[in-house]
């Protein structure tokens, strides 16, 4: 009986296995979609290997232009072609370009040019020339001078120094423009030509390097300081000149500094030659200017005081003759312009 009771059970159980095997090879009833969720789409056909749709319509398009590839149609791997022949993916080729062009425009160039520089490489003597025109369109300010003349006045004294250069004077000129400074006196202008002040230790400067007797004078001079009683009691001329005092003594106009505290206005603390016969200063240096400004060294006005624009006069006139360039009235410049 117990053995019947196991043979039946053991039947059941195989038939429960054979149904169950039979009923999972047939296929799966599709349920119904439930509440809020969307059915799955309907296939259209087979797709290719990229994914895309095979539909009909495409492939009539394909044959209607037989031979000829469609347009803008994407490459796709070819056997026997390399990545870089055939793309995978649309737009690679165009972004390859892309960065072609971007590596080109930034890589420094290695060709050379004619002069052996490196092609697209500035050299230094563009660098140079560029500096330089840039500094031609602002401009070069001209130096100021100490007398407050104008940069244009320096500018237009120095071209004509230039061709002016080897020029003597006119014995007939020398003779006119004596005559008209016979009565000649100077006035302060210390808006245009500063005044100088005392300075115990001021020495002319290049003097020391002055060689010759004729120069002595201007290498040993140094200001002094006194009253009119110790003045008078040295020399027997002072005189006020041009807003200042100067005394005279063997052929030459010295500052007469302490003279006279209110008058003491000098345009150049230096030594003026004038020659023995005591002529004065302010007259020697309106001659002076005079015929240097006929012979194109100065521009600027006859007005007696030797201030910086007669001084550059004067040290160009004395380099073309060949005489030291000192900027001050010595004895062999008067002698080369016949005023002695």
């Amino acid at each position: 009986m117990i053995i019947m009771k196991k043979l039946t059970s053991l039947l059941i159980g195989c038939s429960l296995a054979l149904a169950g095997a039979a009923l999972a090879q047939q296929p799966v009833e599709q349920q119904s979609p439930s509440k809020g969720k969307h059915p799955p789409e309907k296939a259209h056909g087979p797709t290719n290997e990229h994914g895309a749709t095979n539909q009909p319509h495409a492939e009539k398009s394909q044959k209607t232009h037989a031979g000829h590839e469609p347009a803008n149609a994407p490459e796709t791997n070819v056997p026997g072609k390399s990545t870089d022949e055939a793309t995978t993916e649309p737009g690679a080729e165009k972004g390859r370009k892309n960065r072609e062009h971007e590596e080109s425009g930034n890589a420094p160039a290695t060709g050379t040019d004619v002069s052996g520089h490196a092609a697209g490489m500035p050299t230094q003597k563009g660098k140079d020339q560029q500096v330089q025109e840039r500094k031609q369109g602002q401009g070069v300010k001209q130096p100021a001078t100490e007398t407050g003349a104008t940069s244009a006045a320096v500018q237009q004294n120095a071209q004509a120094k230039a061709g002016a250069k080897g020029k003597k004077p006119d014995p007939q000129q020398v003779q006119q423009v004596k005559a008209q400074h016979t009565s000649f006196r100077a006035q302060p202008k210390p808006q245009q030509v500063q005044a100088v002040t005392f300075n115990q230790n001021h020495r002319i400067e290049g003097s020391d390097r002055w060689q010759g007797q004729h120069y002595e004078v201007f290498r040993s001079y140094h200001p002094e300081w006194h009253d009119q009683g110790w003045y008078h009691s040295h020399y027997n001329r002072v005189e006020l000149i041009a807003g200042g005092y100067y005394f005279f003594n063997a052929g030459y106009w010295f500052p007469a500094w302490g003279y006279s505290p209110s008058a003491q206005y000098y345009a150049y603390d230096a030594p003026i030659y004038v020659g023995q016969r005591a002529v004065p200063p302010d007259q020697v240096i309106a001659d002076v200017q005079a015929l240097l400004q006929q012979m194109g060294y100065y521009t600027g006005d006859v007005d007696g005081l030797l201030g910086p624009l007669t001084r550059e006069a004067l040290t160009a006139y004395q380099t073309d003759q060949g005489l030291t360039a000192t900027a001050v009235i010595d004895q062999p410049t008067l002698d080369s312009l016949d005023l002695a």
